[in-house]
């Protein structure tokens, strides 16, 4: 009888919120997030391309659904189309950088002789700061000549052509991936859905799962799509604006604006740099020269000021600061893609912490004005989930 009521006590640590082991937890676990996202960058890049293309091409499938069109030919019409366009633009692209390439040493005279100018003011003002160290700086005693060593630079054998020969299967692989990834998203969009619905075991958390779905959708799926809509024909008018002023491969130069205007505060800032590096390059009329970064700048102007806010909800704002960390980090752990997925993973990340309350404050933290949570209570309930009452089996009377 004694040993049945022999207990043993074992100490528990609850994880509650004044704990003080739950902030240490916190940042350990967003460190390795970290860690794991930058090992596995060449995994992680091509699904988040997948998952952003998947919502970004949703309401074009939705859409080709609602015209009595199957599933799968709805999806692959969508990526196709997509990949249609970036292999065209693809072709266009390889002769002119081969080009670029080929005459880079000419370029680089170009460039050199007409910032010829530029450099000799530079150097007459750094002479003339010498010049003044030189005179407020006490001499030095004079040492012994230290001896000249002969340094031996050896150079890479690789080149440039080779580098992308090396470079080109992995980036083919990863593209292929995405694709297939964002297709098969697309077709069993609808089936994950019902799939995920089953997973909760409480009435509760299923309107919950069913909600935050459902802002996923609206939020970055149509937002996604709503940029992709105006950055194209913002993309369409550079191109033109270029063409008019006669620069040389204006489509690529206006597709590479219209794709950089994802990554903002940095993207179109630093495309407009090059073309005025091409433009300097390319004409011998500075009204010309001018004229094409002040045509781009123009254009992004209207577009970020004007026509984005307007056509776009407020619901899809975030806070500068976390947008600016958020694609310096990314940029930073994925390179170019990184930045460009950068906001649509952090609207996705601010729309699931809106609904689950031990992530109020990263949603507080990630929004503009006020956090969407408080916008959640006043929109319509689901008319997909609702509660189901049991029947009540009659009883037959005689």
């Amino acid at each position: 009888m004694a040993e049945k009521n022999l207990t043993v006590r074992v100490p528990t640590v609850h994880l509650r919120g004044g704990s003080a082991i739950r902030r240490p937890l916190i940042v350990l676990a967003v460190c390795a997030v970290g860690v794991v996202g930058y090992l596995a960058r060449d995994f992680l890049v091509p699904t988040a391309g997948a998952i952003v293309l998947a919502l970004m091409l949703m309401p074009v499938a939705s859409a080709l659904e609602r015209m009595h069109v199957p599933k799968v030919l709805a999806a692959a019409g969508s990526v196709s189309l997509l990949a249609l366009v970036l292999a065209g633009l693809l072709a266009l692209a390889v002769p002119s950088i081969a080009g670029w390439i080929a005459d880079a040493p000419i370029l680089t005279y170009r460039l050199e002789k007409k910032l010829a100018g530029v450099r000799e003011s530079i150097a007459a003002v750094q002479k003339v700061t010498k010049q003044v160290e030189e005179a407020t700086t006490p001499a030095a005693p004079a040492s012994p000549a230290a001896p000249t060593v002969e340094k031996i630079v050896v150079q890479d054998g690789k080149t440039l052509l080779g580098q992308l020969a090396s470079t080109t299967p992995g980036v083919l692989l990863q593209l292929g991936y995405a694709a297939v990834l964002s297709f098969m998203l697309l077709v069993h969009r609808n089936d994950h859905r019902r799939q995920l619905l089953r997973v909760p075991l409480t009435f509760a958390t299923r309107v919950r799962l069913a909600r935050v779905m459902r802002d996923i959708n609206e939020r970055v799926g149509h937002y996604l799509f709503s940029l992709a809509v105006i950055y194209s024909c913002v993309a369409a008018i550079s191109a033109a604006v270029l063409a008019l002023l006669g620069l040389p491969n204006a489509i690529i130069w206006g597709f590479l604006m219209g794709l950089a205007s994802f990554v903002p505060f940095v993207g179109a800032p630093v495309l407009i740099a090059l073309v005025a590096a091409a433009a300097l390059v390319t004409f011998d009329d500075w009204t010309l020269i001018v004229a094409a970064p002040a045509a781009l700048t123009l254009i992004h102007l209207a577009e970020s000021q004007f026509i984005t806010p307007f056509f776009v909800s407020r619901r899809c704002a975030l806070n500068t600061v976390g947008v600016f960390v958020g694609i310096a980090l990314l940029g930073w752990m994925w390179g170019v893609v990184g930045a460009i997925v950068a906001v649509p993973l952090l609207i996705l990340v601010s729309t699931v912490a809106a609904h689950l309350p031990s992530l109020r404050w990263l949603e507080v933290l990630l929004s503009d004005d006020r956090p969407v949570s408080e916008r959640l209570a006043i929109k319509p309930p689901l008319a997909s989930v609702t509660r189901q009452t049991p029947r009540r089996r009659r009883v037959a009377t005689k």
